[in-house]
């Protein structure tokens, strides 16, 4: 056990751009290494990507391990997963840190069982404690209990962590760090599968993890028709449309939309919940709001209690007013 060291963040990057996600967990895993004394270090995979390294030194990592191939360009689970069990076999790594995102959830798994250890899903904290154990805290049982999950037996241990629950750390244009280039051992025939083409979505993304503004609507919306006006309210301030589970599983809106333990973890600076009840599982995606806004018209309802502000009434009467009051506020900052 004492040969492993080190906490490893793996980062994912699209067409040589890095994802929040990953600078989301580099900052935890800063904080983390400056507990345990040792150090943050950031796995780089793909293909041309080597220019990405500073960046990531800049946001807190001591060192950055680039793998860079061909074969590499585009993900997959075969070449992603040789390259960095060869890394983590040859380094040693205390623990390895993934976003949990579709790559993310694809991958870890593949390497816990590659390298017979542990993995806790969806973590939205971790901690280290006085073993110098990671502690991967998630939600369990539909959200009603916190569960903290402890690999005490094996190495590396390795957590996902829901996109959005970490803060993103500050660039710091002065730090240095180590950029150390591995030169995998892959093949062609160490992948089974081949792609042929990617084709990106035609429909617009609904980027609420990186949104300053949501306006979320819930059961109270009452239907597709009520969503219009929750749209209309986003987007005189600027902002997106969220949503509960309830309005999304009544087919009201697209699950893209969906805020929650099931949905998104989100940290605006103002979130506005409309219609919204506040059940455990939709304040778990939603909690870490700057400022949040309750309109409700059950004055018992849970979001009060964790709201900011509260207006007790009828959403479908406190939205079209709160709308006409934003549009003349803009009117005379512009006159």
């Amino acid at each position: 056990m004492n040969e492993y060291k080190d906490i490893w963040v793996f980062v994912e990057q699209r067409e040589q751009k890095l994802m929040n996600v990953s600078l989301e967990i580099l900052g935890e895993a800063r904080r983390l290494a400056d507990k345990k004394g040792v150090k943050a270090c950031a796995v780089l995979v793909g293909y041309e990507v080597k220019g990405l390294a500073e960046e990531l030194i800049k946001y807190g990592a001591d060192v950055v391990y680039v793998i860079d191939h061909p074969l590499l360009k585009n993900y997959t689970t075969d070449a992603y997963t040789k390259v960095i069990c060869d890394l983590a076999n040859s380094l040693k790594p205390e623990v390895i840190l993934y976003g949990a995102t579709y790559i993310g959830r694809d991958l870890a798994p593949r390497i816990a069982a590659r390298m017979q250890t542990g993995l806790t899903a969806d973590c939205t904290a971790l901690d280290i404690d006085e073993n110098g154990l990671l502690l991967q805290i998630r939600p369990a049982f539909g959200g009603n209990l916190i569960a903290t999950i402890i690999c005490p037996e094996r190495r590396p241990q390795m957590a996902t962590i829901r996109p959005g629950v970490m803060k993103k750390a500050l660039m710091d244009e002065g730090r240095r760090g180590e950029v150390i280039e591995i030169k995998p051992v892959i093949e062609e025939k160490d992948i089974r599968t081949e792609i042929i083409s990617i084709i990106k979505e035609a429909r617009q993304k609904v980027n609420l993890e990186e949104a300053d503004i949501i306006v979320s609507g819930g059961r109270g919306v009452g239907g597709p028709e009520g969503f219009k006006l929750i749209e209309e309210l986003a987007e005189v301030l600027g902002g997106v449309v969220g949503a509960s589970r309830a309005a999304v599983e009544a087919g009201w809106i697209s699950s893209d939309h969906q805020v929650g333990q099931t949905g998104k973890t989100v940290r605006p600076k103002l979130y506005i919940a409309c219609g919204i009840s506040g059940a455990i599982q939709h304040i778990a995606g939603m909690g870490g709001a700057k400022t949040i806004v309750a309109i409700n018209k059950n004055p018992d309802a849970p979001i009060f209690k964790i709201a900011d502000y509260g207006i007790v009434g009828d959403l479908f009467k406190v939205i079209p007013a709160l709308i006409e009051e934003i549009k003349e506020a803009k009117k005379k900052a512009m006159a």
